[in-house]
């Protein structure tokens, strides 16, 4: 192979993913005519016309988009073997931006923030708080926080909390007034302290899965009272208005202190849990490397 195409090779690489050369330029830090007529040579060299030009769009052309997927990895380990360099020779430092929601930050990033500052005093935490999908590349974040689900099939994930349960409550002053659910057919005689995400959206589902054929679905049992706050719905549930849904560390205290009692267990199998995310064509710099070593080592203490 001639090595001499490798520069141009990378700025077509560059393009095909920002889908422009005006993106492209700014971070090639070229000018956008410099890096069209580096294209236009490179399609010369080659042969082969690897982009489709408009006034308003750039787009690759089928062979482009074979070239690309073939280039793409051997890219990604020159960037990376580059980054491992540096590496070796700088502390962590900078600011990380973090979309996280309000459950996972509160149980998987909050409780060690003091031990990650003191190992790594260099680098700054930022948590935005959203209990969205989020959208981590719009809001300028460096990384997310999500349930497994909700994590887009573009991103690398890392699992940093263990199997997730939504699980079912009441206080024993509410389950001493009435029978028990034995299966979500039952929850028709209950009250349910619903949640409502935002202002005027409907209020969630349950969510459950038949023990004996993995069958999932949804209830909704009647509603005695709403919120669209974690903590209310919590406090409303001790408070005896209704059955609570909600994820086992949220009520895993009150279940050990005897203030809340857990039924439908059997229809609420664990599923997969947190995990933070980045986007999968950035090269790792080493204060995300540091952060994501920091949490699955987190993650690995609560096995």
């Amino acid at each position: 192979m001639d090595r001499t195409l490798l520069p141009a090779l990378a700025a077509f690489a560059e393009v095909a993913r920002e889908g422009g050369f005006t993106a492209a330029a700014r971070r090639l830090n070229v000018s956008p005519s410099a890096l069209s007529q580096t294209l236009r040579a490179l399609e010369e060299r080659l042969a082969v016309r690897l982009l489709n030009r408009s006034t308003r769009s750039v787009s690759a052309t089928e062979e482009g988009r074979r070239l690309l997927a073939r280039i793409e990895p051997a890219l990604a380990d020159i960037a990376q073997a580059v980054v491992g360099l540096d590496d070796d020779r700088k502390q962590p430092t900078g600011e990380i931006r973090i979309s996280t929601s309000r459950l996972a930050a509160r149980y998987f990033i909050e409780p060690h923030l003091g031990e990650f500052r003191r190992r790594y005093p260099k680098v700054r935490l930022e948590l935005v708080i959203d209990d969205g999908l989020g959208d981590i590349i719009r809001e300028g974040c460096d990384a997310g926080v999500r349930l497994r689900e909700a994590v887009p099939d573009s991103m690398i994930a890392v699992p940093i909390s263990p199997p997730m349960r939504l699980v079912v409550v009441g206080s024993p002053a509410y389950l001493a007034g009435r029978p028990a659910p034995r299966t979500p057919a039952d929850l028709e005689a209950h009250d349910r302290v619903a949640f409502r995400p935002g202002v005027q959206g409907p209020m969630l589902k349950w969510e459950f899965t038949d023990p004996d054929t993995g069958r999932e679905f949804t209830a909704e049992p009647p509603a005695a009272f709403v919120t669209n706050a974690d903590e209310t719905m919590l406090s409303a549930g001790l408070q005896g208005l209704g059955l609570v849904q909600h994820m086992d560390c949220m009520v895993r205290e009150h279940v050990a202190a005897g203030a809340l009692i857990r039924v439908l267990d059997d229809w609420c199998p664990p599923f997969d849990g947190f995990d933070l995310y980045l986007p999968s064509r950035e090269q790792m710099a080493p204060k995300l490397r540091a952060l994501v070593d920091f949490l699955v080592e987190k993650r690995r203490a609560l096995d």
